[in-house]
């Protein structure tokens, strides 16, 4: 069966509150989502991770090389928009391009065969997966954590028993909101920091020693992605996990970050680090080196269910009769394309959610929702492939 065409969407949602973190702050959420359809009009949905314009431009460029393929060959598909595109994005944005493309790919292979993307991918060994609440950021310049302990009970009331929270506003002020977070959630539920990159290896380390005693699950992206050295000393320097990988492209990229020794956990986001097909050998290398595995997701309810369903496949090293609960990242801020864009919408039911048994990602898009969000299309489809001189 082969593709017949490729449709992009710029969905945009403006917030009703802007939040922050140690970089920059949100008032809009703004996604770029992409639809791939088969001769007989079968069709996939896929997302990618990035600047929304810039990844549609990129969707664009592919475009002529995936059309006409064979949608069932998705590995001979990714390796045609890989090597149409080595010279000169072996990583960032182009990468989260080939992903949203791969993604629907797999979603329209799976509606094809009549089969859900976890067995695709070689069968579910689980079939529930444990959501962390992700949230906690700041919203008021003054107060930063104003809101942090009316969140932090809605995320318990709600069955989550993981969540993470946002650092990097400097080590004082750090170490007092860990501190008051987890008094405020108690000693069972599992409590992660996240400082996106903010500090340096001396700034890293004295934060995460001052914060040891609350019982960390893991300290994220401590220091910027580039330091691949500081990130292996820092894991020498403190018994909390060190996570990281979401600026990570292609099992390259990983190979460098598991070779350097320099996390405890990667983090790849499938919707940017190469798609599904990637993400499978992303596993491969986790596994082989015994790393553990959290993907990042962070988009639409797509990219949630991609998240599902690879985690779903992750083989548990060790096996054990128990099997430790492995975890998928779920972002609870404001979100109008997470909660509204798909159907049926996810339940999380005693803390869990069940990975869908439906077709490819078992999800279809709500058209009325996404002419909402749609923006006019930015890519020029003719000026870009005019300038890569594609015929």
């Amino acid at each position: 069966m082969k593709i017949k065409s490729i449709e992009t969407f710029v969905l945009k949602d403006k917030l009703s509150k802007s939040f922050f973190f140690s970089q920059w702050e949100y008032s809009e959420r703004c996604i770029c989502i992409v639809k791939v359809t088969a001769e007989d009009g079968t069709y996939g949905w896929g997302e990618g991770y990035g600047p929304a314009s810039v990844l549609e431009a990129g969707i664009k460029l592919l475009e002529p090389f995936v059309v006409g393929e064979n949608v069932l060959e998705n590995e001979v598909v990714w390796n045609t928009m890989y090597r149409k595109t080595l010279d000169f994005a072996r990583r960032g944005i182009l990468v989260a391009s080939m992903s949203a493309i791969d993604i629907a790919v797999w979603d329209l292979k799976g509606k094809l065969l009549n089969l859900p993307i976890s067995t695709l991918l070689g069968g579910a060994h689980r079939s529930k997966v444990r959501p962390y609440a992700t949230g906690l950021y700041f919203t008021d310049h003054k107060n930063p954590t104003k809101t942090f302990e009316e969140e932090a009970k809605l995320y318990i009331s709600q069955g989550f028993k993981a969540m993470k929270m946002k650092v990097g506003l400097g080590i004082k002020e750090d170490v007092k909101n860990v501190k008051l977070m987890r008094e405020i959630i108690g000693p069972e539920i599992q409590l992660m920091v996240d400082s996106n990159h903010a500090y340096t290896l001396r700034e890293a380390t004295e934060l995460a020693r001052k914060i040891e005693q609350y019982d960390i699950a893991w300290f994220e992206e401590p220091l910027s992605p580039e330091f691949y050295d500081q990130y292996s000393e820092l894991r020498q320097k403190t018994t909390i996990p060190i996570s990281g990988g979401e600026c990570e492209y292609l099992r390259f990229g990983f190979q460098q970050l598991i070779a350097s020794k320099s996390v405890d956990i990667i983090q790849p986001d499938i919707c940017a680090s190469g798609g599904l097909t990637e993400a499978k050998r992303i596993g491969a290398l986790a596994s082989a080196n015994g790393v553990d595995l959290i993907p990042h997701t962070w988009g639409t309810a797509i990219g949630l269910h991609v998240a599902l369903h690879f985690i779903s496949n992750i083989e548990s090293v060790p096996g054990r009769m128990y099997q430790p609960d492995f975890l998928m990242e779920y972002d609870q801020t404001e979100n109008g394309l997470r909660d509204k864009l798909c159907f049926p919408s996810i339940e999380m039911k005693d803390g869990m959610i069940e990975v869908p048994k439906r077709p490819g990602l078992g999800i279809d898009i709500d058209e009325d929702v996404l002419n909402k969000y749609a923006s006019v299309p930015t890519g020029n489809t003719e000026e870009i492939q005019k300038i890569y001189k594609v015929k």
